[in-house]
């Protein structure tokens, strides 16, 4: 299996994101295709101690990077020869199967949504992170790459969610929730209520397990596999659960310096602390699906090291290995005929 990497995005680069795509290439056995500027990444490879060109990877040149200065919609046109648009163009022609990237957000998804083109029949594509749970791991679909959304975009996250929690992550039957202000199947506004009937058709149609609404205090219960929601309140529960998490850690860490008394029992818990940390790091995770994209395309995270790159590459061989995209495209299919 061939990976695209932009070696140029993020605040790493290149250095953390060759580390990475080379321990992926030898720990997982991949081809990794790394796309930027030559110099600088074979610098890097010397860093690493490598003489030249590693086996099974490879160097597309590539002179521009797109800053997050530029217009997201527009960079990938205004910097062709950039190492994202480089990438996504490898990717379009068939010359990798997944492309990973740390660069900007909004170009990365304007650049695979007009260059690598959309899952036919699907409207909006859609940014779509896992967050660690009390019983695993949940998918919020979307948190910020469609502000304002119709029924119909609702309708689609929930079969993109559903279909990667099984194909992916291996849930055989992924509980789709939809984020609202209470669990009543009058709550919410117009979008919420109208959205609701459709989610219960397709659950009665067999073509996901819908359990209601979903409020934001239960999502980190583990209630659902798949939260659907428009990216407004997608990036808003996010960023709350981020912050909340962040500061739960940090005065867990105050408490357990504090005295010596709590320095003797955090040595005690030291695993279970470390275990935690673990958990709620996103480095494990690594990135995040652009769901609706015809081919697998991985968003990491821009401040990715090494670890956290590593396994965004992982993630994206596990994509485009799982045969999700080709199952989701099948079911819009069905759905719109029906």
């Amino acid at each position: 299996m061939k990976i695209i990497v932009d070696a140029m995005g993020g605040d790493n680069a290149p250095f953390e994101i060759v580390k990475g795509s080379l321990r992926a290439s030898r720990e997982l056995g991949l081809d990794i295709v790394l796309t930027g500027r030559e110099e600088e990444i074979g610098a890097c490879l010397k860093q690493l101690g490598c003489d030249g060109l590693p086996g099974h990877v490879s160097v597309v040149n590539a002179t521009e990077v797109i800053d997050m200065e530029d217009e997201p919609s527009l960079a990938y046109r205004r910097k062709p020869d950039s190492s994202m648009t480089v990438g996504l163009n490898l990717l379009k022609n068939g010359e990798g199967d997944a492309l990973v990237s740390a660069g900007s957000t909004g170009a990365l998804l304007s650049g695979a949504t007009l260059v690598v083109k959309r899952i036919r029949g699907v409207r909006r594509a859609a940014l779509a992170p896992l967050l660690p749970t009390k019983t695993g791991q949940v998918m919020v679909i979307d948190v910020g790459a469609n502000v304002e959304c119709a029924t119909e975009h609702l309708v689609q996250f929930a079969l993109l969610g559903s279909g990667y929690m099984k194909g992916v992550m291996n849930v055989e039957s992924p509980r789709v929730g939809l984020l609202n202000n209470g669990t009543e199947e009058t709550k919410g506004t117009p979008l919420q209520v109208e959205t609701y009937p459709l989610l219960k058709e397709l659950d009665a149609q067999g073509k996901i397990r819908f359990i209601g609404n979903v409020e934001a205090k239960d999502v980190m219960r583990g209630v659902c596999d798949v939260v659907v929601c428009d990216g407004y309140s997608g990036n808003i529960l996010l960023k709350s659960i981020e912050g909340a998490a962040g500061f739960i850690m940090g005065l867990l860490k105050e408490i357990m310096t504090s005295s010596a008394k709590n320095k003797a029992a955090a040595l005690l818990l030291r695993k279970d602390l470390y275990g935690l940390k673990d958990r709620m790091s996103a480095s494990k995770v690594g990135g995040t699906a652009l769901l609706g994209i015809s081919k697998p395309v991985i968003k990491a995270h821009g401040s990715s090291d090494a670890e956290a790159f590593f396994n965004a590459v992982r993630q994206a061989s596990v994509v485009a290995g799982s045969g999700m995209i080709e199952a989701v495209t099948a079911q819009l299919k069905n759905t719109e005929e029906a």
